[in-house]
């Protein structure tokens, strides 16, 4: 089961609801139980945290973080000195506009950016 399919049950066991009915757990049931309950909302704290880290990866360009090869060195010189900007350039490699920039600066291609 998937995280984002699983964070709505557990939720519900921690708000003390049955998933499947929707109907509350009595006072005396297990759920109810304060280290149950602790336990629980640790779970789905950690879930959401989860879920959201894959959705932002998600939306990151297909080779974000991966190493640059030798011929993509190559390609993104040529390009930059074809004049293409760095918004295509980074569609073209599947990468951040940001990893174009240090690329490009670690190519000596332009100067790097001042440090904060």
């Amino acid at each position: 089961m998937q995280l984002d399919a699983a964070l709505p049950i557990v939720r519900a066991l921690a708000d003390g609801v049955n998933p499947v009915t929707g109907e509350a757990y009595p006072p005396t049931s297990p759920y109810a139980e304060p280290r149950a309950l602790r336990a629980l909302f640790s779970a789905v704290d950690l879930m959401s945290r989860e879920v959201e880290r894959e959705r932002r990866r998600a939306r990151l360009p297909a080779n974000f973080g991966k190493p640059w090869t030798e011929g993509e060195d190559h390609t993104l010189a040529a390009e930059f000195d074809s004049g293409i900007g760095m918004p295509e350039m980074a569609r073209k490699h599947a990468r951040t506009q940001s990893s174009i920039r240090l690329r490009l600066e670690k190519l000596g291609k332009i100067e790097p950016s001042p440090a904060p």
